[in-house]
């Protein structure tokens, strides 16, 4: 494995040609965004550039792969993952692909090296940051789809820029999307500020539904399947879900759980600085960041709660 630098990775990109870009599985803004704006600009390049088509990907971020996907990659191409911290987050129809994979950029901290080259950078917000400062070094000018491409990835990463790991880069990248032309206002509205109404009611079910520990500064949240489907919800609404309990005031880490289709459970944990996300999840085999982290775990959710519990318990009696 090489680690690579902004320059080098700009380098590599220009001096080849054939690329299929990968997202990571339940894909997010920044993996969407991301992978959609180096496609763009490697096509401004002149370059042949596509990404694999994401079985996983909802109506709210399909728009932004449109007109960009294949079903499989290209003979010879040269394979690049986004935001992809280990193997077990590379979509179904790429876990075939992992030791053809020749570059990974990716900004997550617990991150797992599996290819050839990579450029993690953890201390970068979103990884459209990143792809944003090698776009700078290959000299390709912002143009409104690749600077709303590139928004849609830092302002979902960043909570529109009000999590811990926004940084003064953040902002920057930002102001270049603004000069771009893209319609930020747009994307702040469609991402941030409009809410279906079975999104709203779960939210309520929430609030009645969170168990606090450790006098009110963790929350747990287990959400049963049958509930997203009598209320309605559908992915997009789930959207950031996880993110709700830790907005109760008080609240420093909190946990939701949720029931995959396959019966496993899905683990999101949020958490204030001074308080290790990344850490939690990293015991159910997942990962992240240390404000925020997730985990597939092979158990049902009455299996998985009180280990969870133990867990955060565990991270607040030590911090």
């Amino acid at each position: 494995m090489k680690a690579m630098t902004r320059t080098e990775t700009a380098a590599w990109l220009a001096g080849h040609d054939n690329y299929c870009i990968i997202s990571h599985c339940r894909p997010d803004g920044d993996t969407i965004g991301s992978t959609a704006a180096l496609c763009l600009g490697l096509r401004k390049l002149g370059k042949t550039a596509v990404i694999l088509e994401n079985p996983d990907i909802t109506p709210k971020f399909s728009p932004y792969h449109q007109n960009l996907t294949v079903p499989q990659p290209l003979e010879g191409a040269l394979l690049v993952t986004i935001d992809v911290a280990s193997p077990n987050m590379l979509p179904k129809n790429a876990k075939a692909l992992l030791s053809q994979i020749a570059l990974r950029i990716d900004h997550h901290g617990t991150a797992m090296a599996f290819t050839e080259l990579e450029l993690v950078d953890p201390d970068a917000g979103a990884c459209g940051e990143i792809v944003y400062d090698v776009l700078m070094e290959l000299g390709i000018a912002l143009d409104p789809p690749l600077g709303e491409a590139l928004y849609v990835a830092v302002s979902t990463d960043t909570g529109c820029f009000r999590y811990a790991n926004t940084t003064a880069h953040s902002f920057s990248v930002a102001a270049a999307c603004a000069a771009s032309g893209a319609d930020l206002f747009q994307v702040n509205l469609a991402f941030f500020e409009t809410h279906r109404l079975p999104k709203l009611r779960l939210q309520g079910w929430m609030v009645e539904h969170t168990r606090f520990l450790a006098q009110g500064r963790l929350a747990i949240c287990a959400i049963p399947r049958s509930i997203e489907q009598e209320l309605g919800v559908n992915e997009d609404d789930m959207d950031n879900i996880s993110g709700f309990p830790r907005s109760i005031a008080g609240v420093c880490m909190s946990a939701t759980l949720r029931q995959t289709k396959d019966g496993l459970t899905k683990l999101s944990i949020r958490a204030v600085p001074g308080y290790d996300a990344g850490a939690i999840c990293a015991k159910f085999g997942g990962g992240g960041h240390k404000g925020a982290a997730g985990a597939i775990v092979s158990m049902s959710m009455e299996e998985t709660l009180p280990l969870l519990e133990a867990a955060m318990l565990e991270v607040e009696a030590a911090g």
